[in-house]
């Protein structure tokens, strides 16, 4: 199956808050408010199938400058292992780059996922922007039981 992968549009934004809420609910990510949504819609990627469904969802946030992070991958069960996340992924990893982001980071609970995407495991505390900045707010810090992840981007020139 092929899978078209685009920038979101605000049309989008119901089904991005309905599948990342589902994906919450299993306790597989945490959750974003559909307020939230509509204002970073910007930083979301989508993956259609076939018939022109939203069924994964990929974004991503700009931390620092020269650091940016992976945040709400997520793919609908009946979709995955068909590279529909992996495909998300390298999008945003491409747009980062683009930016001229040197380092991409995600927080995940799956980290095996990612490191087979060329993630390394990192230690939290080597992104204060992060947990100073969000993780600090959230209801699971300190006890957070997700794993950070980092990786290198190439530099792509533009003209």
């Amino acid at each position: 199956m092929a899978f078209i992968i685009r920038k979101a549009h605000l049309d989008d934004v119901q089904t991005i808050y309905e599948l990342l809420k589902h994906m919450a609910a299993r306790g597989l990510l945490l959750p974003r408010s559909l307020a939230n949504i509509y204002a970073m819609v910007q930083t979301f990627w989508v993956g259609e199938n076939e018939q022109a469904q939203v069924v994964g969802v990929g974004a991503l946030q700009v931390a620092w400058e020269t650091l940016a992070e992976v945040r709400s991958l997520a793919v609908y069960e009946e979709y995955g292992g068909r590279g529909l996340g992996r495909e998300l992924t390298l999008a945003v990893e491409r747009e980062a780059s683009l930016l001229g982001v040197k380092n991409i980071f995600v927080l995940t609970y799956m980290p095996n996922f990612f490191e087979k995407l060329g993630f390394g495991i990192t230690p939290r505390e080597s992104l204060p922007q992060k947990i100073w900045g969000v993780c600090f707010k959230c209801v699971y810090y300190p006890d957070c039981r997700e794993t950070a992840l980092m990786k290198a981007l190439p530099q792509l020139i533009t003209n």
